[in-house]
């Protein structure tokens, strides 16, 4: 295997990605920030909810796989004799030793502690001995592995509740993480709803793979009222959704919302206000856990 790395300019790199990858027979296209490591570096994306400060870095390396020498020779032949491909330049043509990605992927995931004894566990690690509730939970396409902060502060909120006989909802479930996370600690009944045909169908893969019951399905499954409403999100949709999701809750439910940032609390506090007081109830790494108690009358 391959590897041609080019220099572009921000203008360059879509079109040059997409015939490397649509017309030179490119395994894969990779991007990276040319700047990055010095004092040009720059931040291209934004914060979770804020849009991307630029569209994309003003110098950028590009890095294709190709099977063989001669198809990354005749891309990069290619690619410089045409007339708009001005600005673009080679940085080099190496040979690259093939991996097993799989293995390599995998290695990058470990088991993930959130209390003492309760642990989010990759299919391929053993349980530590100290854990008495496991979920078992492989990287896929829906948002919640537990590595995230919001993901583990809402995890271990469940891990320190009473929840038998609770009625739950984990609005936005993604992986269904949470969903699972309560009935592994005794609720009653768990719907999981999420606007995503994936996300469904990536809980109820993992609820079958974890040996929980629980309902997953679009939003118009969640019906009646909840002792606890869970929502890891972003503080954007999390106002939005601020009566939706109070009108799900039974009198003295409790809301729990994650996808904060720490100065976007404030926003949140003044968006339920007319339906409970919520407050701050855990912090990391910049990110905060918020709960309340729906009101009587």
């Amino acid at each position: 295997m391959y590897e041609l790395g080019l220099s572009a300019p921000q203008s360059l790199v879509e079109p040059v990605s997409e015939a490397l990858m649509n017309e030179l027979s490119a395994l894969s296209v990779s991007v990276e920030d040319a700047d990055a490591d010095t004092d040009a570096e720059r931040a291209l994306f934004g914060e979770p909810g804020m849009p991307a400060p630029q569209p994309g870095w003003a110098r950028s390396t590009l890095k294709a796989l190709f099977e063989t020498e001669a198809a990354a020779t005749d891309a990069m032949t290619l690619l410089l004799a045409q007339d708009w491909a001005e600005g673009l330049a080679v940085q080099g043509l190496q040979a690259v030793q093939e991996q097993d990605w799989v293995r390599l992927t995998q290695s990058q995931f470990s088991p993930v502690e959130i209390t003492a004894n309760f642990w989010i566990v990759p299919s391929w690690h053993q349980p530590p001995a100290q854990a008495t509730r496991v979920i078992r939970l492989d990287p896929g396409l829906a948002f919640g592995t537990g590595t995230h902060p919001t993901t583990r502060m809402c995890l271990r909120w469940i891990a320190h509740q009473s929840l038998e006989g609770q009625r739950v909802l984990d609005y936005g479930c993604g992986s269904g993480i949470l969903a699972i996370g309560a009935a592994l600690h005794g609720a009653a009944s768990v719907d999981a709803v999420d606007i995503d045909p994936a996300a469904v169908e990536a809980t109820l893969y993992n609820a079958t793979a974890n040996s929980v019951k629980l309902r997953a399905g679009l939003a118009d499954l969640a019906q009646g009222a909840y002792g606890i409403v869970l929502a890891n999100i972003l503080a954007t949709p999390l106002k939005l959704l601020a009566p939706l999701l109070c009108g799900h809750l039974a009198p003295r439910g409790q809301v729990l919302l994650a996808g904060i940032l720490e100065r976007q609390a404030e926003e949140l506090q003044q968006a339920y206000a007319p339906w409970c007081r919520i407050e701050v109830l855990d912090r990391e790494d910049g990110w905060v856990l918020m709960g309340g108690t729906r009101r009587v009358g």
